[in-house]
């Protein structure tokens, strides 16, 4: 099988090629800046059609994880940079798939379980759940995610792709152990005795661990009449308290300070990047996944937290 990965150098991209690399598949990540790796990577600008779009001929998969990190403060200009990079890209991917001679199978476009609306009363399925932008005094900062979001999977729709299948994956946070990820930051935090609730610790997280999250993605792959928008997320959401515990515990941690909202704000300031991670409530579920039989091998935060804390450990 053939995997192309647009925008596949990052955290997320490498779990994917590592994986689907290692069980002999032919993978290509296309990057604006292509380093060696064990796998194939061709350049590509993101923008235009170049060379890159022979990649696609005859391709099984194309999974495009393009778009410029939100770890960063949203002033104009870095709003803009992250709307452009995701919207262009997307839009790029989708002629390049419709000139494609063969054009790929599937068509599997990384989206966010952020589109979904700030909610504690309960968890945000495919079905059921509401999209977010007009919760009463949320933050501007969060609206601009949500419409992110919705503007990057306006681009997949708006692709005229008839030949091949298109699926949106709204995950939640992909937690794996690698240099740089969430759970490394956030290991980094809990090891330095920073890991505590962030607020009142009632808002819920979202995540996945990062072999359910590749398992999702071939399962997708596998379902030929699976298509539109898809949740990953693990089952079990838990409230950010409940969260930072298991945390703590995996890595042997007793003791974690807490973070009250305003001292998150000038922490985020410094750091520059937002408060949103941490504060807004993701209660997320996959709808579609479990309704198909699809089975996490770690459907609950403490044993995923123990996996990933022993294997963060190894790595280090």
């Amino acid at each position: 099988m053939k995997v192309v990965l647009p925008g596949g150098s990052g955290q997320v991209g490498t779990v994917l090629a590592r994986a689907f690399h290692g069980e002999g598949h032919d993978v290509v990540v296309l990057s604006r800046d292509p380093k060696p790796a064990p796998w194939r990577v061709a350049e590509w600008d993101a923008e235009t059609l170049g060379d890159w779009t022979k990649e696609l001929d005859g391709a099984d998969v194309v999974v495009n994880l393009a778009g410029r990190s939100v770890n960063c403060r949203y002033g104009e200009e870095n709003r803009r940079l992250i709307v452009d990079s995701r919207v262009r890209s997307t839009r790029i991917v989708g002629e390049a798939i419709a000139h494609a001679k063969p054009a790929p199978r599937v068509w599997l476009q990384a989206s966010t379980a952020t589109i979904y609306a700030h909610r504690f009363d309960a968890a945000n399925d495919e079905a059921t759940g509401i999209l977010g932008g007009s919760e009463p005094g949320a933050p501007d900062t969060w609206n601009f995610s949500i419409e992110v979001a919705k503007s990057w999977e306006r681009a997949v729709d708006e692709a005229l792709t008839p030949g091949t299948r298109k699926v949106k994956m709204r995950s939640a946070i992909i937690m794996s152990p690698d240099r740089g990820g969430p759970f490394d930051l956030l290991a980094a935090l809990v090891r330095r005795g920073l890991g505590g609730r962030a607020g009142d610790g009632k808002q819920f997280v979202s995540w996945v661990h990062d072999a359910d999250f590749v398992a999702a993605v071939r399962w997708l792959i596998e379902h030929e009449d699976v298509e539109d928008a898809v949740n990953i997320a693990a089952p079990n959401p838990v409230p950010n308290a409940e969260f930072m515990r298991a945390l703590r515990e995996a890595l042997g941690v007793g003791f974690g300070l807490p973070a009250t909202e305003w001292m998150l704000e000038i922490a985020a300031f410094f750091m520059r990047t937002e408060t949103e991670l941490l504060l807004k409530s993701r209660r997320v579920v996959a709808g579609i996944l479990k309704q198909r039989g699809f089975e996490f091998a770690f459907p609950t935060w403490p044993e995923a937290a123990r996996d990933l804390g022993r294997r963060w450990r190894e790595m280090r």
